[in-house]
């Protein structure tokens, strides 16, 4: 069992649309800064959401509806609300360790290196992008590849020394309200395997924030990971010890 971490609606340009124009990064625009803003939407300083999952794969289907809380961009927990046979599984993340809760055998599971990769309660996020993406602007280098009036369309590519998944990442940033379009993910042959994309923007404690995301896999085309957020609010008060291995187990 794995959870969550990137995110934007793709742009159907028209034949009338302005030509892109291939971009020098303006003196006024810190491309690192951008990312981590994306990055950072739905946190905050703290947060609290209320949301639903739904993942298709092959063979099966699911819909979750969960609970999360953050702080920063470090510290998150997720719990499960329905299907009541679910109810009370839970992920607890601080900084690079993640851990799982299983009511059912009161059992708490720190997920080791081996299972990063794994998938996050079946749906298609791992444990990875819960844990590398709140170190993307931290581990990657920048550039921006094009702009329109549009949008923003910027490259990531690893630091020589970073551990990470993906060998670059390209982002579609809308320049009106700096809100993800798309991510698109490749792998190290620098072949596209994964895109997020975003829509149902609205403004949420005066920010513009996207309440959907859908996960495609791009060698699984008949599956897809949809995670809409019902209720979000910002800079919550929470306790010093919320983000605990004892809180996790509360049911």
């Amino acid at each position: 069992m794995t959870i969550p971490r990137t995110m934007l609606p793709w742009l159907i340009f028209m034949i009338v649309a302005p030509l892109p124009v291939l971009a020098q990064t303006s003196p006024d625009l810190d491309l690192r800064a951008l990312i981590r803003e994306v990055e950072d939407q739905y946190t905050g300083k703290s947060s609290h959401a209320l949301m639903t999952m739904q993942v298709r794969t092959e063979h099966w289907q699911r819909s979750l509806k969960m609970e999360a809380w953050s702080r920063g961009r470090e510290r998150f927990l997720v719990r499960i609300l329905e299907p009541a046979k679910e109810r009370g599984v839970a992920t607890l993340k601080n900084d690079r360790e993640v851990w799982n809760y299983l009511p059912k055998v009161d059992r708490t599971i720190k997920i080791p290196p081996s299972m990063m990769g794994g998938a996050w309660m079946g749906s298609h996020i791992t444990n990875n992008d819960l844990v590398k993406q709140s170190h993307i602007d931290q581990d990657y280098d920048f550039s921006l590849l094009e702009q329109t009036p549009d949008f923003w369309r910027i490259e990531g590519l690893p630091k020589p020394e970073a551990a990470v998944v993906w060998g670059k990442i390209v982002y579609q940033i809308g320049r009106a309200d700096r809100v993800p379009q798309r991510i698109a993910y490749f792998d190290e042959d620098m072949t596209m395997v994964r895109e997020i994309t975003f829509d149902k923007v609205q403004t949420v404690d005066a920010r513009r924030l996207p309440m959907r995301m859908t996960v495609q896999p791009l060698d699984k085309p008949g599956e897809q990971t949809l995670l809409e957020y019902e209720q979000i609010a910002f800079d919550v008060s929470l306790p010093e010890n919320f983000f605990s291995l004892r809180n996790l187990k509360r049911r």
